[in-house]
């Protein structure tokens, strides 16, 4: 077992910590359902960080539990937040501003923490001393772009080992505010994370934003997810320029939509398949960019029908090839385009996504290994693949440790039998039941455990 398969099975929330692989078999009948998938993991973090430094008591409904939110709740606990669940019903009571705390945090793999809480813990002014360590992945992850920018405004961030990169103490003193530049071309968490602290400045905060920003959907969720708690954001229309005043955050009451990003897997297993998937709560309109997937798998042949509070795809007797997708806007798809490409008549190419070479894994050249192994024509570029027709062979694939990697190439074995995912526990990151899901809408799904010596 893994440091990082260990750290998930102390999550109550995860499953299959003991699972060695899953085999997948296609449904023996054309797959027609409709499926309630958990909340959106953009949305809860952000709800729960912003409930943890609100004045108040906030009620969150649609929580994602998952590895990245349980290790949210532990961390926001930690810093003396105060947390009750209840089914999918978290209520968050925000923290003593005034208590003196010296501490160790540890936040697990989760990205959204990592990015949205050192500025916000570096806002309060009761000189506590927070040292924030990370698992081994998200330590190798970087953090530069958003801890230059928090010094710049004047907050008590410093490495302690690695430079660039976790473990980080933070020093609760404040900052002054002023102006800062930062680069959105790595990551828009960083932008997220310096909006969220931005409230707790002493005096306003101007953002600039340099080199554009790789998903502007996600700042706009943020800024809105602020107005929620209270605080207001001004802003260019193409997000350049970012202000805001001293503000405090209020409690607030939310209801979570369906995970955009979940919802994608079971759209593309219908495109694959030829059968029909509906998932409700979630609207086209939303702002998780992945959302928008949808028109990528209409434009391959697919029937989509749109509505504000469900997204039906139905799949095509043979889906279209000879395209060319920019993946930029919904990148984390990127692997779920790659892993139905080969079901084409034609070849499929995935641009501008370099950024995701540094996500849980190098998730370009993983896509291509898999790809390859499984005997399918790729190309390799810098910022995406090149996709050839093909019937992939029936192997192991490895999952790299990345929740994606393993939701996304399980639809291969919607087609091809005995398609093995090893170490699927990884998918506890973001949905658990992903499996169950797999298996209520009628693929074969066989577990094999795991035994230690």
């Amino acid at each position: 077992m893994t440091i990082e398969s260990d750290l998930r099975a102390r999550s109550p929330w995860a499953s299959l910590s003991n699972v060695e692989s899953v085999r997948i078999s296609p449904a023996k009948k054309t797959i027609n359902t409709k499926l309630s998938l958990p909340g959106s993991k953009s949305f809860s973090n952000r709800a729960l960080i912003l409930a943890a430094f609100a004045k108040g008591e906030s009620k969150i409904t649609g929580l994602l539990k998952s590895d990245d939110t349980y290790w949210c709740l532990q961390t926001l606990q930690e810093i003396g937040a105060t947390v009750r669940v209840a089914d999918d019903l978290v209520c968050v009571i925000g923290i003593d501003r005034k208590q003196k705390v010296q501490k160790e945090l540890y936040i697990g793999a989760a990205g959204t923490t990592a990015r949205f809480l050192p500025g916000l813990l570096a806002g309060l002014t009761n000189d506590s001393v927070w040292r924030m360590t990370a698992s081994k992945r998200m330590s190798e992850r970087p953090i530069e772009p958003l801890v230059t920018a928090l010094r710049s405004l004047g907050a008590d961030v410093v490495y302690q080992s690695n430079p660039r990169h976790f473990p980080i103490k933070i020093g609760s003193k404040g900052f002054v505010g002023g102006q800062t530049m930062i680069s959105g071309s790595m990551s828009s968490q960083f932008i997220s994370g310096l909006l969220m602290a931005s409230p707790m400045a002493a005096r306003s905060v101007t953002i600039q934003v340099v080199d554009g920003i790789v998903q502007q959907s996600y700042v706009q969720i943020t800024i809105d997810m602020m107005k929620q708690f209270g605080v207001d954001v001004d802003y260019t229309p193409d997000y350049s320029e970012l202000r805001i005043q001293s503000q405090d955050y209020q409690a607030t009451d939310l209801q979570l939509e369906s995970d955009a990003s979940t919802a994608c897997y079971f759209f593309a297993l219908a495109a694959v398949t030829g059968g029909t998937v509906t998932i409700d709560r979630l609207s086209y309109f939303s702002l998780q960019p992945d959302v928008k997937f949808v028109d990528i798998l209409e434009t391959m042949g697919c029937t989509v029908e749109r509505s504000s509070d469900a997204i039906t795809v139905q799949g095509p007797q043979a889906l279209k090839g000879n395209l060319v997708f920019d993946m930029k806007a919904c990148s984390d798809q990127a692997l779920t385009l790659a892993a139905i490409a080969p079901f084409a008549d034609g070849p499929i190419e995935i641009t501008n996504v370099a950024h995701i070479r540094h996500h849980e894994s190098d998730r370009i050249h993983v896509a291509y290994e898999l790809l390859t192994q499984m005997g399918i024509e790729a190309c390799e570029h810098l910022d995406g693949l090149k996709i050839h027709p093909g019937l992939p062979r029936s192997i192991k694939l490895a999952t790299y440790d990345d929740h994606r990697v393993a939701m996304a190439f399980s639809l291969v074995g919607a087609v091809v039998e005995g398609v093995k995912i090893l170490d699927p526990g990884c998918v506890s990151k973001t949905c658990p039941p992903f499996f169950t899901f797999l298996e209520q809408v009628g693929l074969g799904i066989t577990f094999s455990e795991r035994y230690e010596s």
